[in-house]
Formats: C-alpha cells, structure tokens, sequence
C-alpha cells in the first residue's frame, strides 16, 4: 500500500477538495485498512478495496465537512481541467482550475462523488453505481444535475463577468 500512498492521496483529494482533510481521511482508513489487513486483502483487490473504504469515509454522515475550502494540489489539479489546450498559459490553466475546484465544491456530495469517479477515476457507470450501492439511473442522474449546475454557474460567471467590462 505504501507504494499506491501517493495516489490514493490525490483520490482523497479531488473527493474532499482539501489536503489536509484527505490526509486525516487517508490516514484514518489505512489506520482501519491495517488493523484488518486479512480482511482486506481476502477481498481480492485490496487497492480497490481501500479506495472504496476512502469514498465510504468521505461520503460518511459521521464525518462533519464544514471546511469546503479547495486547494490547489499540483498537477492534479490541472489535469482535471479538461479545457486545457496545447500552448495555453500556465496561469490560465491554474485559474481555470482554481475555478472548476469551487462549483466542484459547491456541489451535493454524492453529484461530487459521481463526477470524481467518472471523470478522475474514469470509472463507468455500472462501477459507479456498485461503488456508490445505487442504480446506474442514479449515477446518470447524479452527473446530469452536477453538470448541469456547473454549467449554469459557468455561464452565470460568464454574464456577470462579460456585464462589467462593458
């Protein structure tokens, strides 16, 4: 485990949209990972596994999240822009992302949830859908609406944006 450390970290990252809350959810899901380690492994995949006790621990009722302040971490923040174009400027994708980062944190946990795993873990529905114990329905209905307000936020951005320069 201590080999896939780094990217189960950025998993935990883009789900909670804060490093440091990804570390204490990381660290308390390897912490129970370890303590039940034949249980784990005997699952068959224990990186899966574990990935998946990471998406439980972070849509968990126990968990208060009221920090949703997003960070920027690295590359793994730009390259969740899919906007990004060949010779475009560094500054520009920083901003782009920073921007993608805040609708992604003003959304519904689970619409969060579902656009993390189809879009960063590129993930499909069906796997979606066992990932989250819901019906594939529910996983398109999930990313409809969180797509949906992204882009209704867009294009709010774009009108507030475009009204004060003229």
């Amino acid at each position: 485990m201590a080999t896939r450390l780094p990217a189960l970290l950025r998993y935990a990252v883009v789900l909670t949209g804060d490093r440091e809350l990804a570390q204490d959810v990381v660290q308390e899901v390897l912490a129970r990972a370890h303590s039940r380690w034949s249980h784990v492994v005997r699952q068959g995949s224990p990186d899966a596994y574990v990935r998946r006790m990471v998406l439980n621990e972070y849509l968990s009722w126990r968990r208060r999240w009221s920090v949703r302040q997003i960070h920027a971490v690295g590359e793994a923040l730009i390259e969740l822009s899919d906007a990004r174009t060949v010779g475009r400027d560094h500054a520009q994708e920083v901003a782009d992302a920073d921007e993608l980062w805040a609708r992604l944190a003003q959304l519904p946990r689970r619409q969060r949830a579902v656009l993390v795993l189809r879009y960063y873990e590129q993930l499909d529905d069906a796997a979606i859908s066992r990932l989250l114990d819901c019906t594939q329905g529910t996983v398109r209905s999930h990313a409809s609406k969180a797509l949906t307000t992204l882009r209704l936020r867009s294009e709010r951005q774009a009108d507030i944006s475009a009204g004060r320069r003229t």
